[in-house]
């Protein structure tokens, strides 16, 4: 396996391909808008539908920077706020399906590129970064189902 297929794979099991943790797309599956609104008390705890807004910037990121695309930075806690949190199933639907299509356009870029382009400018290591903290959200987003409920119970 090369690096560059290496790096294809992780970022699939980020995203849908299970493997030893759970992937984004299946923490997200299931939920109404009301229930990826929802958060638990506390000041700093976010909502799944903010992690997911979160980590859509991020991909979003990336992208506009391997396609040459100017992107405005936003940084820090604005992140969390780039779609508007509705109590309209619709709305999160349009969240989810910008999260893959954003996770399918990176994909189809990267697999687009060599091991060495892949080298350059320290894009490992940004994709790494991007495979970690898909990772580390993933899971908060899944104990905030758990917490409220709505994580499907497999006994």
């Amino acid at each position: 396996m090369s690096r560059a297929e290496l790096l294809l794979d992780v970022l699939d099991s980020t995203f849908d391909k299970e493997s030893w943790y759970a992937p984004l797309k299946p923490s997200m599956e299931g939920l109404t808008a009301r229930q990826a609104s929802w958060r638990p008390p506390g000041e700093a705890t976010k909502s799944i539908w903010e992690n997911v807004n979160h980590l859509i910037y991020y991909k979003e990121r990336l992208v506009a920077t391997l396609e040459g695309q100017e992107w405005t930075r936003i940084d820090g806690n604005d992140t969390f706020f780039i779609t508007k949190q509705t109590e309209d199933d619709d709305d999160w639907y349009l969240t989810t399906n910008r999260a893959e299509s954003v996770h399918n356009k990176l994909k189809g870029l990267l697999s687009e590129m060599s091991s060495e382009e892949l080298k350059e400018n320290g894009l490992e290591s940004d994709l790494i970064d991007i495979f970690l903290h898909d990772a580390y959200h993933t899971g908060q987003i899944m104990q905030l189902r758990k917490m409220q409920g709505s994580w499907p119970s497999h006994r």
